[in-house]
């Protein structure tokens, strides 16, 4: 049989309406496992036991046992990533700064969870204020990889991967700039969605129009993702691009659908595993009746929008801030080197791209190409420094196939295809066109049943 903490968040919410488990059953069942696995993955890093056990008490005189609820996720346990505000709460951001900070109030997935019936039962692991794609910062250090300990759990969502992995949560949420939701999904073999931006609502005192950095949800099922994501997904007047429409799931098959695939998004260095494993994602989808094609593809303009969009976007939200670690004080440093020459080539360069995948997404339904060019790498290395005997220039340049696609205002989920040799997990990115994350789902959601990768479990 299941045990409790790898049901599913779909599962435990029957459940728990049913009145077949209590909430607070379900989240002792919780709360042991992350007091069994937790020391060794450090993948919470604020736990909120008390208040959660008093949650779940609410939630279970709130029941009323004739299959009604207070919402779709009455009872069901749930993480924050550390750069999430909760209200009276520690909110870290994962630095020094703000190693005592407690928010007065809750963001807006926060609040959506909540109102949802979810119960919170902590933060988890994130770099300082997200930066990179390797959970390790100065408050609270390094998250591992539950499949190998040894091994980074990749970021910047790397300890809501890992707690979801190791059976701590069945839900978190994440956060995806430039691939950190999908990165460390693909790491620690579970799924997420970097949805099309505007999907989730943003709220931002400083950068509202900003689009690059999107919240999304993160599961071991691409079902319990798009639960989540019937939850956190809506309108919202304080986001000035939030999406109008709502979320409709898409049940249906994908015999028929033309899928293009890119093994490498236009000459990329993949390391021979990962692409060993990735290269299997096409023949399944053939299996299941879809029309598949290997595409040649040209993103490269993305390397430099992203970056300077990135920068501007550093030095206007962490420019005044005194103490950063060397992550985020050199990309402030990028930013504040910027002119508006060069925003004005981003933003024509953006532009272009996407026009030019609009007319591709005409003639394809999805793209499927790597979520990372590597597998999970040893945990005390800083960053990939080389791939597949290629020479990189910075922290950033190994996550090219995870960033191209945040320019291209395109939903994106990552989904695990396999694992390596050795038994590191590697996912796959499904990519839709904008505003298509019902479509991605869908295809996600029929590769997840025909692989059945997320099936297995860490040795914890």
């Amino acid at each position: 049989m299941t045990a409790p903490h790898y049901l599913t968040a779909t599962e435990m919410a029957h459940l728990v309406r049913t009145r077949q488990v209590s909430a607070v059953e379900l989240l002792q069942a919780h709360l042991d496992r992350i007091e069994q696995v937790n020391p060794q993955v450090n993948a919470i890093v604020t736990l909120v036991a008390e208040q959660a056990l008093d949650a779940a008490k609410a939630a279970d005189a709130a029941g009323t046992g004739t299959g009604e609820a207070t919402g779709p996720l009455h009872g069901v346990p749930v993480a924050h990533k550390d750069l999430v505000d909760t209200k009276g709460i520690r909110t870290t951001y994962g630095s020094p700064i703000y190693a005592d900070h407690v928010p007065d109030k809750d963001d807006v997935i926060v609040e959506r969870l909540r109102s949802a019936g979810a119960i919170l039962v902590g933060k988890t692991n994130t770099p300082e204020f997200g930066t990179g794609s390797h959970t390790v910062n100065e408050v609270f250090g390094a998250t591992r990889n539950p499949y190998d300990l040894s091994r980074s759990a990749g970021g910047s969502s790397g300890g809501a991967a890992a707690a979801l992995a190791s059976g701590m949560v069945p839900l978190a949420d994440g956060s995806d700039m430039g691939g950190s939701l999908r990165n460390p999904a693909s790491f620690c073999n579970v799924v997420g969605l970097r949805p099309t931006p505007g999907r989730v609502p943003a709220l931002s005192d400083q950068a509202a129009w900003y689009t690059l950095s999107v919240q999304g949800p993160m599961a071991r099922t691409v079902d319990d993702l798009t639960l989540m994501m019937s939850v956190i997904s809506g309108f919202d007047a304080r986001s000035p691009y939030s999406i109008t429409e709502g979320f409709t799931p898409d049940e249906r098959d994908v015999a028929g659908l033309r899928v293009a695939w890119s093994p490498d998004l236009g000459g990329l260095p993949v390391d021979p595993e990962t692409a060993a494993v990735t290269a299997t994602a096409p023949g399944v989808f053939e299996r299941l009746g879809a029309r598949v094609e290997q595409v040649e593809l040209d993103l490269s303009d993305a390397d430099d929008a992203f970056r300077v969009y990135r920068a501007w976007y550093y030095a206007l939200a962490f420019g005044e801030l005194d103490g950063l670690g060397a992550n985020a004080a050199w990309n402030v440093e990028q930013g504040r080197k910027l002119t508006g020459a060069d925003l004005a080539r981003a933003e024509r360069l953006r532009s272009g791209l996407y026009h030019r995948m609009a007319a591709f997404f005409d003639t394809y339904d999805v793209l499927i190409a790597p979520v990372s060019q590597v597998p999970p790498f040893p945990v005390e290395h800083p960053y990939v420094s080389e791939i597949n005997g290629v020479r990189l220039p910075d922290y950033l340049a190994w996550m090219r196939s995870a960033y191209w696609i945040s320019v291209l205002h395109a939903p994106a989920a990552s989904v695990p295809a396999g694992f390596t040799p050795s038994g590191l997990p590697v996912g796959v990115q499904i990519i839709g066109r904008p505003f298509a994350d019902a479509t991605v789902l869908r295809v996600a959601r029929a590769f997840e049943r025909a692989t059945e990768h997320g099936l297995r479990r860490p040795p914890l």
